[in-house]
């Protein structure tokens, strides 16, 4: 007997797709309409499936299949997305967990432990600057200056919307724990990968022993002068945008060479900006602003670019006259997952005939949360297409399958 219902997770990604369209794509605005509507999916197809299902205080949904009196297994994943972005990103990571609980509590299993699809809020951080909202309210680890972030689109708190969605933020700034990592046995995360890795490699899934992160700085400024174009002599500038490339160039130089060495270190400029209201064809520009990624799981190599930047900063500063104020560092540390159940997950993988890659993580994932709050994590990568955060995300069913097979297989023996 199958110990998961793959159609149930069928059924809710159609319906997310049908139910928070919004074209090109879907949009799932965290703690905000499209969020919500997901939520309310969730819930109504679990508790349909016989599974006992709870809110926290902030908004996280789980589904439980009872078992011994031992900490539980949690496994899942968020539901919002990027504007416009794809249906399988966090989505897919849900339904295979709500897939796994329907399947043991439709068997009548005798579990080991408690099994919890959970579903979490507001991971992605293009609705608010702070990473893993969700998860870290859930964890206690939230914190409560996170409150008064605002959203980029309706300019109005993190509190308030979570008001509007029932949720309690007094109970965040209190830091209320829903889930105490000394009750958890583990956290495994399901999630598309979104990029080309198990396509080129030809595997379903792949298990994660790390997942990225580093220095982000998401409000960087140069401040110049402006001048008229064709008045000012180049050593007389104070080129905001100049330095920038230079500063651009460099970075880029030493990420170039870290790929070409096979190194997992990335620097990337997400935006970038002049004031509109000042910037024109025919003035040095005086102003610019831009974000900056880094991140990996070479720590040598994270360290190596952020010293390059600082230099390329200092080097900008003096060439050009100008000031560089990077910010505030809001990026997670990298996480390297509990070994040990990376090696259950690659010994069941075994066991179950299910061919497994390896790879780490480019990209933040709830999981990341789970690990610095100290729970044993894991990680299992589900292969698709396309790339993630946009419209032409896709994945197969058949791909699910061998994910659900071996998140079945875990919550029955670990």
């Amino acid at each position: 007997m199958m110990l998961f219902d793959l159609d149930l997770a069928e059924r809710f990604l159609a319906r997310l797709a049908a139910e928070t369209a919004d074209s090109p794509g879907v949009t799932r605005d965290a703690f905000g309409a499209g969020e919500q509507r997901a939520h309310a999916i969730a819930a109504e197809l679990a508790g349909s499936a016989g599974l006992a299902v709870m809110r926290d205080f902030a908004g996280n949904l789980y589904a439980t299949v009872p078992g011994d009196d031992a900490p539980a297994l949690v496994s899942g994943s968020h539901l919002d997305s990027v504007r416009h972005g794809g249906n399988f990103d966090g989505a897919a990571g849900f339904a295979a967990a709500l897939a796994v609980a329907a399947g043991l509590a439709r068997a009548g299993t005798k579990l080991p432990r408690p099994f919890v699809a959970m579903a979490t809020r507001a991971e992605e951080t293009v609705w608010f600057p702070i990473s893993f909202c969700g998860a870290r309210a859930a964890l206690g680890r939230l914190p409560a200056a996170a409150l008064d972030t605002t959203r980029s689109d309706t300019g109005r708190t993190l509190a308030s919307h979570m008001e509007d969605c029932g949720a309690d933020p007094e109970a965040v700034r209190a830091g209320r724990l829903q889930l105490d990592p000394r009750s958890l046995r583990a956290f495994i995360e399901i999630h598309i990968e979104q990029g080309p890795v198990l396509v080129e490699a030809d595997r379903p899934i792949a298990l994660v022993p790390a997942i990225a992160g580093g220095p982000r700085f998401r409000n960087a400024r140069i401040a110049g002068s402006y001048a008229h174009v064709g008045s000012a002599p180049l050593p007389s500038r104070h080129d905001a945008v100049a330095a920038f490339a230079d500063v651009t160039h460099g970075l880029n130089e030493l990420f170039r060479e870290f790929s070409d060495a096979g190194r997992h270190a990335m620097a990337t400029i997400g935006v970038v900006s002049t004031d509109p209201e000042m910037a024109a064809w025919s003035k040095v520009a005086g102003q610019c602003r831009f974000t900056l990624d880094l991140r990996g799981t070479d720590l040598d190599a994270l360290t190596a670019l952020r010293r390059r930047l600082m230099d390329l900063v200092e080097e900008a500063e003096a060439t050009w006259g100008v000031k560089i104020d990077l910010g505030e560092d809001t990026g997670p540390q990298p996480g390297f997952l509990d070994a040990a159940i990376h090696a259950r997950l690659r010994a069941a993988a075994a066991q179950l005939g299910i061919a497994a890659h390896t790879m780490p993580s480019g990209s933040g994932h709830d999981a990341l949360a789970f690990h610095h709050a100290g729970v044993p994590t894991g990680f299992i990568f589900v292969r698709s297409h396309n790339g993630g955060h946009n419209p032409d995300e896709a994945m197969d069913l058949s791909d699910l399958e061998p994910a659900c097979r071996l998140l079945s297989h875990m919550a029955t023996t670990l």
